[in-house]
């Protein structure tokens, strides 16, 4: 265990910006749920990993002996060595716990008030008088599509159509809760930060191509997102208004997605197979050694336990 269960911890320094790498290869869809599953799957091994370094430090406490029937102590090396790591590990974990659950209330109470906001809302579109050009998805059950008077005003009908059928992708794939998985994630191990980015931009490109792929027409998505995003940052009142949990098209790098809605593929022009081969390859290692890690730490820990309570393993 005094081996493996240190791998989850650093497995994410090298699998994060391998899946970063990798997503970048892969159509939208495809990149989405490597993130989202990645970020997942990592910061659940590596909490994992903390709570399995508490525990030998806590069996040199009288009270935690006891209770698991212990004659001696888990690892009879230097007892101030696996204390000290005992209580780094459990103030990581408690500081990790703190701000997960931290996180996690504060995106119910968003999402509680995005609900709120589409419940008082008649029918999918809601349409603002407000000359600032802005359009969102509000998640909700159901949710709601929100475009202000000024940003009907700056695109042609079949723009309109193009930038509604955006916002509906985003809406119809949930795309807010790959967002919140991510974020949820990212505040377990630092490393997994970098994947918001990536993560952000592949959501937007999924509903970019779901946009086109309805209005039959990728220049015409195009067009309608450079329009709207044109419009929108050239106005002086900004986002102030819009919901946290929104996700709109105006934001991300819109050249970028422009770009590739204006190519011939879905696909990225710049994926070579051998690049993303190779960074498949080392994500998928990187996940099954951070798990195989864990369970092989776990199981180190319990014949560890049975040969302090004076049990054969």
């Amino acid at each position: 265990m005094i081996y493996c269960v240190w791998l989850p911890l650093l497995v994410p320094f090298l699998a994060a910006p391998a899946s970063r790498r990798l997503a970048s290869a892969l159509p939208p869809r495809q990149a989405i749920w490597l993130l989202t599953t990645t970020a997942a799957g990592l910061a659940a091994a590596s909490s994992c990993a903390l709570a399995l370094l508490i525990v030998p430090g806590a069996t040199h406490l009288h009270a935690v002996a006891a209770l698991g029937d212990l004659l001696t102590p888990l690892y009879g090396g230097s007892p101030d060595a696996v204390i000290a790591i005992a209580v780094t590990a459990g103030a990581l974990l408690a500081w990790c716990t703190t701000r997960l659950v931290r996180g996690l209330q504060r995106r119910l109470r968003q999402l509680r008030h995005a609900a709120r906001l589409a419940a008082e809302a008649d029918g999918e579109l809601v349409v603002l008088t407000d000359e600032h050009p802005d359009a969102y998805a509000l998640p909700g059950s159901p949710g709601r599509i929100v475009v202000t008077s000024g940003m009907l005003r700056a695109l042609s009908a079949p723009e309109r159509e193009a930038l509604l059928a955006h916002e509906r992708a985003h809406l119809r794939d949930r795309h807010h809760v790959f967002t919140a998985l991510v974020d949820l994630a990212a505040l377990c191990h630092p490393a997994l930060r970098i994947l918001r980015e990536p993560l952000a931009y592949a959501l937007e490109r999924s509903a970019d191509e779901s946009a086109a792929r309805t209005v039959g027409s990728r220049r015409l998505t195009a067009r309608a997102i450079g329009r709207a995003a044109l419009a929108a940052r050239a106005s002086s009142a900004g986002d102030r208004t819009r919901p946290a949990l929104a996700l709109s098209a105006t934001t991300g790098p819109v050249p970028r997605r422009v770009a590739a809605l204006l190519g011939s593929s879905t696909e990225p022009r710049t994926a070579r197979p051998l690049a993303r081969s190779f960074a498949a390859l080392a994500v998928a290692a990187c996940l099954a050694l951070s798990a195989g890690a864990s369970l092989q730490a776990a199981d180190d820990l319990h014949d560890g336990i049975e040969v302090a309570q004076g049990e054969t393993p």
